[in-house]
């Protein structure tokens, strides 16, 4: 042990030079010499011990901390909450799925109509296009495809699709659909996934992107059986009653979840808060969660490396692992990350302080609603999207799909709670929480889209993702990846796996 701090394991204190000490002692006669210096040796001698002993001691004492710590930090730790309203019941909670059904009712959409009607339209600037948010030209078109031509009913047909299911967790309905493969092979087993959306998004996200997990073509391809709960708050799961739900909760929650469906083992996927939340229960349960793949991630305590990187990453991009795309996206600096980052954060800031005053008029407003959800679809899409009139909505989504994820916020009026979820996980500071601390060792893969709204390099990543099995570029595609290139996205997914197996 003490060879590890520069000591030598046996020191040895009878050739310790002590010569030096004669003109301090000042002997009269050689005659003395011996025994003053025997004396003044074992006392050197002993305190040389003595001090050998103490940072021994010392040493070792800092050892075991450093190790205790360490160990204790390795995964997330978390307590039960209770988020329903009023106290828990002393009997305990009721741990029955039970199956749902998406449901709409005429009075519903009559409402919806009469509000659209008395939308007061306001023109946007000449050749703004989407530079001062949703432009009101392409908007009016969007109301009146709405209000005509979109059929409700008929998209909850379409939701309904899948098996939908409800469970009580920690006092809330917690909403997941549960999709298995219709035609498994004999022999064959799905691999459990998670996937867990974001804002402004919702389960809704990964319909286009179902199909191709749990149905894949090709005899080698890993099949899925997903998992996609809405997150507390959002869509048809029940919003938290108090305070302080944040991601770790949430994370905590889906651990329950498939613990409850029977799965001790299964992947996680994810792309904005469904990266947080995915991160927190690969830091949670790092032996239950056998990969973490993600479509976004965001360094929050950034380190020296990455400081580094920024100062001199331009001029030396080798030193970094810089590609030409991480060229692209840091540099310059000023411009790309803080200028685009100050352009598309906005909502963030209102949301993370003051999410219940915006809330409550686009909860009253389906046209301001419509506006506020949809912009992000266009930017967050393609930042170049701005200079166009229609957002190039319609490049890579269709109508009535943008439309269903708005209605989704609109019929469970859930635009409030998806907002709290901000002020819950930002208003205490950046950085400042345990998690953002801790490393993840569970093996991760990266798609990063070339879209995506802040770009990560693999060496920021890899600061936080210590197993980081694969980082990959992908063509084209930005925010929303598993609606916006569904494709690109699970033959990501199924080459993480083919990784992790050892078949590829």
């Amino acid at each position: 042990m003490l060879e590890v701090i520069g000591l030598p394991s046996k020191p040895n204190f009878t050739t310790f030079p002590i010569s030096h000490h004669a003109d301090v002692l000042r002997l009269p006669s050689t005659a003395g010499t011996y025994s003053k210096f025997s004396s003044a040796k074992c006392i050197v001698s002993g305190s040389g011990t003595m001090i050998v002993e103490v940072l021994a001691a010392v040493a070792l004492g800092l050892l075991v901390c450093v190790l205790f710590f360490r160990k204790k930090e390795e995964s997330l730790e978390t307590e039960d909450g209770w988020w329903g309203e009023g106290q828990a019941p002393a009997s305990g909670e009721d741990e029955s799925i039970h199956p749902f059904k998406v449901q709409t009712s005429s009075e519903e959409i009559e409402d919806l109509y009469r509000r659209i009607d008395q939308t007061r339209p306001i023109p946007s600037l000449e050749q703004s296009e989407f530079n001062y948010g949703f432009n009101s030209a392409y908007l009016g078109k969007v109301v009146s495809y709405w209000r005509n031509q979109f059929d409700w009913k008929k998209q909850v047909e379409k939701l309904n699709k899948y098996p939908h299911f409800k469970t009580k967790i920690e006092g809330l309905d917690i909403h997941f659909i549960h999709v298995c493969p219709p035609n498994l092979a004999e022999g064959k087993t799905a691999v459990p996934l998670l996937m867990v959306h974001g804002w402004p998004g919702s389960f809704y996200e990964f319909y286009r992107i179902l199909p191709l997990l749990t149905e894949p073509a090709g005899p080698d391809s890993v099949v899925f059986q997903v998992i996609c709960p809405s997150i507390p708050g959002y869509g048809f799961s029940e919003a938290p009653h108090k305070q302080g739900f944040n991601s770790v909760c949430a994370a905590r929650v889906f651990c329950k979840l498939m613990k409850r469906l029977g799965f001790n083992d299964f992947y996680v996927q994810g792309g904005d808060w469904g990266w947080l939340i995915g991160t927190n229960i690969a830091q949670l349960q790092p032996r239950n969660v056998k990969g973490l793949h993600l479509n976004f991630a965001s360094v929050s305590k950034p380190g020296l490396h990455t400081v580094l990187s920024l100062v001199f990453g331009r001029y030396f991009p080798g030193l970094f692992g810089f590609k030409d795309h991480d060229l692209k996206r840091l540099f310059p600096f000023m411009t790309n990350v803080v200028g685009e980052t100050l352009k598309e954060t906005g909502y963030m800031h209102i949301q993370a302080t003051k999410p219940d005053t915006a809330g409550r008029a686009l909860n009253d407003s389906p046209v301001g609603l419509a506006a506020y959800i949809l912009e992000k679809f266009s930017t967050w899409t393609d930042p170049q999207f701005r200079n166009l009139e229609d957002g190039g909505l319609e490049r890579k989504f269709s109508l009535d799909d943008l439309l269903t994820n708005v209605m989704i916020y609109w019929v469970t009026g859930c635009i409030i709670s998806s907002m709290r979820f901000y002020k819950e996980n930002l208003g205490k500071g950046i950085g400042t929480r345990k998690h953002e601390k801790l490393p993840v060792r569970v093996p991760t893969a990266m798609a990063c889209f070339p879209n995506e709204l802040l770009h990560t390099p693999r060496l920021w990543a890899e600061q936080k993702y210590l197993n980081l099995v694969s980082f990959n570029y992908m063509e084209r595609g930005g925010h929303f990846a598993a609606f916006e290139e569904p494709e690109l996205l699970a033959q990501d997914i199924q080459n993480f796996m083919k990784k992790l197996s050892g078949s590829e």
